[in-house]
C-alpha cells in the first residue's frame, strides 16, 4: 500500500503553497561567496508543477553501495513503458507520435495553438498517458483535432487512426471507473482487460482459478491480462517472453548486475527470487520472494520493484509495475524504530473488538529513507510513505515493511508557504497551530498509517481477501482504515511517553484540524466542478471527515462555520472526535473482517463520493487567487557512473536534469525497449 501525498500539513507544498516563494535563495559560503540554494521547483504548467529531489548520503555510501544504487535504478527504468501501456492500450503510439511532433516542428511554436500542443504533451509525460494521474479522466486538448493532423502532416509523423481519435473522442473517458451502477471493467480504459471482458467475468474466472496453498493465497490476477480467446477467458502473464518480455528481460539484465553487488547473501538471494519472478510469472514465487524481501532488513540500500499496488483496477486484481530506489535515512530512521518496537501495544489498545486484533503482531519495520530513483506507477507522481507487503496473509505471519521517503517529504517542505493554509484555516489559532506542528503531526500521520495502521486487525477465518469481498471498495476501504488508526493516536499521550513529541495536545490538534480541513474543503480543488471524487485516497479523505462531521453534530463537535461568505470548518472538541474516529475504527474494521459489502458501499457512496457544488464553487473561487499547481511531482536525478579503461565503474555521480522535458526525452530515448503498436 502507498500513501500518497496528504493535503492537510505544511509538508504538503503542493497544496499550501502560495504563488510567490522564491526557491533561489543565496547563502554565504564560509569564503563568503554567494553559492545558489538548491533548485527545487523545475516549473509549472497546468495543474502541475515538478519539483526536484536531492539524495542525502549518497556521497557518503561506498563504492559497492553506489553501484546497487546504480543497478537498481537502471532495472527501474527498464520497465517505464510497462506503465504506459498498462495505463492505456493506446499511450505508446501516442507518446511516440506527440514527442515526434515536437521535436520535428519547424513553424510557429509561439502561437496559442502551439503552446497547447506543448503543454498537453507535458500533461501526457506527466500522467504516463492521456488520463490524468489522479482524476483518472482523459485529458482534453486546448487545440483541434485538425492542428494536430496538421502538425503530424508537417512532421512526417506517423499515428494509426484509432489512436489519433481516442486523444479527442468520447470514449475511454476514464481510466478507473469504480462507480456504483456501471460494470466497472467495461468503463473503464485501463489496459488490463481485453475489450469485451466485463467484470462478471472477471470475478467468475478468479472464483474457480488457481488460488495457492490452503491458507496462503497467492495474489491472483496480480501480473497478467485477462483476455478472451476462442471464447475462452486466459491470462497473458507478464514475464520473461511473455507479455511486455521485451521491457522484462532488461529489467532481468539490471538485477542480475545488483544481485553481484548485493550489500550480503539474504539480500543477494532475494534479488535472484525476484529475477525467477521475472523469468517464471509464477506467483508462488512471487511469494517467496516478497517473503524473503520483508525479512531481509540488513543493509542501506532497499528497493520496490514490480507490479505491486491494485489502485489502477476497478476489481483490484492487477498490480501497477512501480520502482523505488532507496537509501537509509540512518538519524530518522532510529527515531521512527520506537513505533515499530511497539506495535502490540497499539494493537492491544486499539478500539477494535477484540475478536479482530491480532495476538501477536508480526515483524513490522519502519524506516525513513531517501529516494535514489522511481519508475512506472511511483514516477513523476510520487507516493511520501509505503506499507508492502500487500499479501494479507504474509503480513500477518511476517510481517511488514513501511517506509516514508523523507527527501520528497523534503522536497515539498522546501518548494510551498503558507497562502492557501491561510485562506481555508478558520482562524489564527488553527494556522499557528499547523504552522508549528503540522510538519511532525504530517510525518507521525505518515508513520502511524503505514507501520500502525496497515499493519492492523485481522480478518475471520473463511471470510475471503477484501479485493474479494469489498471489491471495488476494497481499496479506498483500507486507506481510511489505516488514516483512522493514525488520527486515533494522534491524540495520545502515548506518542510524548515515547518520545516522538514534545506536546501530545498540540500535534494531535493540528492533526484533526488539518484532516478535517483538508476532507471537508482544501482537496475539492483538485477536481472540476460538477464531478463526483473518485480516487480512492481522496474519496476516503472524505467519508472519514464527512462520517464524523455528521456523527458530532448533536454535540457541536465540528462546527461549519460561515463568515462573509467564506466556509469554515471548527473543531470544538478534540477529545469527542478521536472517540467519533475511534468508532468509525471499529466500524471500518468489521467491515473488512467480516468482509460486509454492504456496509462498505454504504459508507463509501453515502459519504465519500458526492460533493457540495455550492461549497465547490466557494472552494475553487477562492482558490483561484494562487497560482500554484496543486499536484505536485518530480524529476529525478540522474546517476552518472565513471569507469576506468576496462569499464569497469569506479564511481557514481549525481546530476540533476535542468527541465522536465530533457528527462521525458532521455527516458524515451534509452528505456524504450515496448512496440509501439501490438
Amino acid at each position: 500500500m502507498k500513501l500518497k501525498q496528504t493535503l492537510y500539513a505544511v509538508a504538503a507544498a503542493s497544496i499550501l503553497s502560495s504563488c510567490g516563494v522564491d526557491t533561489k535563495k543565496e547563502t554565504k559560503t564560509v569564503e563568503n561567496k554567494p553559492k545558489k540554494e538548491f533548485e527545487y521547483v523545475v516549473e509549472q504548467f497546468a495543474d502541475i508543477k515538478v519539483l526536484r529531489y536531492q539524495i542525502p548520503g549518497f556521497d557518503q555510501l561506498s563504492l559497492k553501495e553506489k553501484q546497487l544504487v546504480y543497478y537498481l535504478t537502471q532495472a527501474g527504468l527498464s520497465g517505464r513503458d510497462i506503465m504506459w501501456d498498462q495505463n492505456y492500450r493506446h499511450n505508446l503510439e501516442i507518446r511516440t507520435a506527440l514527442e515526434n511532433v515536437n521535436t520535428q516542428f519547424k513553424g510557429d511554436k509561439e502561437s496559442n495553438d502551439f503552446k497547447a500542443f506543448k503543454t498537453y504533451l507535458k500533461r501526457v509525460w506527466f500522467s504516463n498517458g492521456i488520463h490524468h494521474h489522479y482524476s483518472n479522466d482523459k485529458i482534453k486538448p486546448e487545440f483541434s483535432k485538425e492542428y494536430l493532423e496538421g502538425l503530424l502532416k508537417e512532421t512526417n509523423t506517423v499515428i494509426s487512426s484509432e489512436a489519433l481519435d481516442a486523444i479527442f473522442n468520447d470514449k475511454d473517458v476514464k481510466k478507473v471507473n469504480k462507480k456504483a451502477g456501471v460494470d466497472n471493467v467495461l468503463a473503464s480504459a485501463i489496459n488490463f482487460y481485453g475489450p469485451d471482458i466485463t467484470s462478471k467475468d472477471v470475478e467468475d474466472f478468479y472464483a474457480k482459478a488457481y488460488k495457492g496453498p490452503e491458507g496462503k493465497p497467492i495474489e491472483a490476477g496480480l501480473n497478467s491480462t485477462l483476455v478472451r480467446e476462442n471464447g475462452k477467458l486466459v491470462e497473458k502473464v507478464w514475464k520473461s517472453g511473455g507479455l511486455y518480455g521485451e521491457a522484462i528481460d532488461k529489467i532481468i539484465f539490471w538485477l542480475e548486475k545488483a544481485k553481484d553487488v548485493a550489500e550480503n547473501e539474504k539480500q543477494a538471494k532475494t534479488i535472484e527470487l525476484l529475477i525467477e519472478y521475472y523469468k517464471t510469472g509464477s506467483l508462488d514465487v512471487w511469494d517467496q520472494y516478497a517473503i524473503s524481501w520483508v525479512s531481509s532488513t540488513e543493509g542501506n540500500i532497499d528497493w520496490i520493484n514490480g507490479f505491486i499496488e491494485v489502485y489502477n483496477d476497478p476489481k483490484g486484481y492487477r498490480g501497477s509495475y512501480e520502482s523505488i530506489i532507496q537509501v537509509k535515512d540512518f538519524d530518522m530512521s532510529k527515531k521512527m524504530k520506537v513505533l515499530s518496537d511497539n506495535a502490540q501495544w497499539f494493537e492491544d489498545n486499539s478500539p477494535l473488538d477484540p475478536s479482530h486484533k491480532k495476538e501477536n503482531v508480526v515483524g513490522v519495520s519502519y524506516k525513513t529513507v531517501n529516494v535514489a530513483g522511481e519508475a512506472g506507477d511511483a514516477s513523476p507522481s510520487t507516493p511520501i510513505g509505503v506499507n508492502l507487503p500487500n499479501n494479507n496473509w504474509i503480513r500477518q505471519e511476517h510481517g511488514s515493511k513501511s517506509v516514508s521517503l523523507g527527501n520528497i517529504i523534503g522536497s515539498y517542505n522546501n518548494a510551498g508557504g503558507t497562502g492557501r493554509l491561510k485562506e481555508f484555516a478558520n482562524d489564527k489559532e488553527e494556522i499557528d497551530l499547523e504552522i508549528k506542528y503540522g510538519k511532525l503531526a504530517d510525518k507521525l500521520h505518515t508513520a502511524l498509517h503505514e507501520v500502525i495502521g496497515h499493519a492492523s486487525g485481522k480478518i475471520n477465518d473463511g471470510i475471503g481477501q477484501p479485493k474479494e469481498t469489498l471489491k471495488n471498495y476494497a481499496s479506498t476501504m483500507e486507506e481510511g482504515r489505516a488514516d483512522l488508526v493514525g488520527l486515533y493516536y494522534l491524540m495520545d499521550p502515548k506518542l510524548q511517553e515515547l518520545g516522538l513529541v514534545d506536546d501530545w495536545q498540540k500535534v494531535g490538534e493540528a492533526a484533526y484540524d488539518g484532516y478535517i480541513r483538508n476532507g471537508l474543503i482544501t482537496q475539492l480543488i483538485r477536481i472540476n466542478l460538477g464531478d463526483d471524487i473518485e480516487e480512492d485516497h481522496m474519496v476516503n479523505r472524505q467519508w472519514v471527515s464527512a462520517w464524523a462531521f455528521e456523527q458530532g453534530k448533536k454535540d457541536n463537535v465540528i462546527e461549519k462555520v460561515t463568515r462573509d461568505g467564506k466556509t469554515y470548518y471548527n473543531i470544538n472538541d478534540y477529545a469527542k472526535l478521536r472517540e467519533i474516529f475511534g468508532r468509525l475504527l471499529k466500524e471500518t474494521q468489521r467491515i473488512k473482517s467480516e468482509g460486509d459489502f454492504e456496509a462498505a458501499k454504504a459508507l463509501v457512496e453515502g459519504y465519500g463520493v458526492k460533493v457540495d457544488q455550492d461549497l465547490h464553487k466557494e472552494v475553487l473561487d477562492r482558490n483561484s487567487q494562487f497560482t500554484s499547481a496543486p499536484y505536485s511531482g518530480f524529476v529525478n536525478p540522474v546517476l552518472v557512473t565513471e569507469t576506468d579503461e576496462n569499464g569497469n565503474i569506479t564511481n557514481v555521480t549525481v546530476t540533476q536534469p535542468d527541465t522536465f522535458e530533457e528527462q521525458m526525452y532521455f527516458y524515451s530515448k534509452n528505456y524504450s525497449f515496448l512496440p509501439v503498436k501490438k
